[in-house]
């Protein structure tokens, strides 16, 4: 049986990236980790690599639909009786020029990125209530300058940005504090994939520190707005970008590309 006293996560798009290193960073706080992810074959194997069955929870769960979001939270309570951090990182983005940006491609993108932070927070809240907690959505440098080819991506990123603030304000009173994270240029499998060495070339003269983050990088900040050491924080968005909005230059260009999360 989990410990009553042994706090408790929920992270969205869990089963790579930045969404699979937050929930290690969590692991390696000692608290029970539920990783929720649209891609169940990929989750499976996540949490089976995490070889920790006792303090995990698999959830197959599409953030947009809030059904399938009800039952996920159901079963996070039904398994730990309790929920102190949620993790909003679940993103999908497509890269291209508004004009060639679909209808379909809009809509999924907001209802991912923007709708479905607020389903989880929705119903995270009356699990959270009774300890409080910390709520982080992940957003990105995307979200706070304009650039081509991200006209859904970016508005996504940057209504969730606002959400973010909305939803300090209101759930301060529950005891749950809600910050978030943007996150420049990281090195994830799929700027691996898509950023050419022309476009890494670009990123790193743009950026002060000269590289990309690191999964683990965003990780620790994400804890850090889950833990103690900030609770006197909320409604805050902390850029994790190597320095490279304050440096105030464009983004590369990418084109045609996608990411799920």
């Amino acid at each position: 049986m989990p410990s009553p006293s042994q706090k408790v996560a929920l992270v969205t798009g869990a089963a790579r990236g930045i969404g699979l290193a937050t929930a290690k960073r969590f692991l390696a706080e000692g608290w029970h980790v539920a990783l929720l992810d649209i891609e169940g074959e990929l989750l499976d194997r996540a949490v089976a690599s995490l070889a920790d069955p006792d303090n995990t929870l698999a959830l197959h769960c599409d953030v947009s639909d809030a059904g399938a979001v009800a039952k996920a939270m159901a079963a996070v309570s039904g398994r730990f009786g309790r929920l102190d951090a949620l993790v909003n990182n679940a993103g999908i983005a497509v890269f291209a020029p508004l004009l060639d940006t679909s209808d379909e491609d809009w809509c999924r993108i907001l209802s991912v990125n923007l709708t479905g932070p607020f389903l989880c927070t929705k119903a995270a809240a009356p699990l959270m209530r009774e300890h409080g907690g910390a709520i982080v959505n992940i957003t990105s440098i995307s979200a706070v300058r304009a650039s081509t080819l991200r006209s859904a991506y970016g508005t996504s990123k940057a209504g969730l940005a606002h959400l973010t603030k909305q939803l300090a304000v209101e759930l301060a009173s529950l005891g749950i504090r809600v910050n978030a994270v943007a996150p420049g240029p990281v090195e994830t499998a799929m700027a691996k994939q898509v950023h050419t060495p022309e476009i890494r070339a670009d990123y790193h003269d743009a950026i002060p520190l000269n590289r990309y983050g690191l999964e683990e990088e965003l990780a620790e900040a994400i804890f850090f707005l889950c833990s103690e050491r900030s609770s006197y924080i909320t409604g805050q968005i902390l850029a994790v970008d190597g320095g490279f909005d304050a440096a105030g230059i464009g983004l590369p260009t990418l084109r045609g590309q996608r990411r799920n999360g």
